[in-house]
């Protein structure tokens, strides 16, 4: 599974989360603690909010402990919202165009986790696609595949009801394929103001996902950046965390298996 952080909140570098903690993601591409593959060196990218409405982006295929212009732009970038992922495949191929995030016009995405059995329906989820954004369909991950589906379902005007919406489609596809691999989906989405950050699974075992809150705003891990735990809550299962900058933070939960119509 791969590994990634989200924040929002007063504007930092890159680096200070990217690259300075003792566990930051890019120790963590070369030694993660709680993924099933200690090694996340299948590309890796960041996206970023700064002076427009639509994020900047950088993604590369080399491993991101091995990338020296992510630490120069890490450390000349400075944000209020950014996301940062590092890749391990499962079974699509090493391209930039699979490394996350994916962004669509003002929107950023990422997602570790998996469709079951993609091979199988990869076909009929790209068929969900919009006609208008199948061109925005650069690689072969199931990850972009499931956010450009969510716009067909309002994924603007209603993030948690299009994404859900999107995978019960996704898990009845699966079903009538006869695939018995579950369906997991720990993921982040942003608008550039609003963040979402989802933690479902068919099986109940969703890939962890933790965040942290202070005075200078929210985290989001897949597993903790520093060594002090004890600050770190976990998501729970079945549940999206919503952050709006000047709110308190949002807890909604649903039964996952209605949600993905195990």
């Amino acid at each position: 599974m791969c590994r990634f952080l989200a924040f929002q909140g007063e504007p930092i570098l890159l680096e200070t989360l990217v690259a300075a903690p003792c566990h930051s993601l890019i120790h963590q591409s070369l030694h993660a603690a709680e993924a099933k593959t200690e090694t996340n060196g299948d590309g890796f990218g960041v996206g970023w909010y700064g002076e427009r409405e639509t994020p900047g982006l950088y993604r590369e295929v080399r491993p991101a402990w091995s990338d020296e212009n992510l630490l120069s732009i890490a450390g000349q970038v400075r944000s209020h919202l950014f996301f940062a992922h590092v890749r391990a495949a499962t079974g699509t191929a090493t391209s930039r165009a699979n490394c996350h995030p994916f962004s669509q016009g003002r929107h950023l995405f990422m997602h570790n986790g998996q469709i079951g059995g993609w091979a199988k329906v990869r076909r009929r989820v790209e068929a969900m696609i919009p006609d208008a954004l199948y061109p925005s369909r650069a690689g072969t991950t199931d990850s972009e595949a499931i956010f450009l589906a969510a716009f067909a379902r309002g994924l603007e005007r209603d993030p948690i009801g299009a994404l859900a919406a999107t995978l019960r489609d996704v898990k009845a596809h699966m079903r009538d394929a006869g695939i018995g691999e579950p369906l997991r989906f720990t993921a982040t989405l942003t608008d550039g103001h609003t963040l979402w950050a989802f933690r479902w699974a068919c099986d109940a075992q969703p890939p962890t996902l933790y965040y942290k809150d202070g005075p200078a705003g929210l985290l989001l891990v897949s597993e903790p950046i520093d060594e002090d735990r004890s600050r770190w809550r976990e998501v729970p299962r079945g549940c999206t965390l919503i952050a709006v900058p000047g709110q308190a933070l949002r807890l909604q939960c649903m039964d996952t298996e209605v949600a993905l119509a195990a």
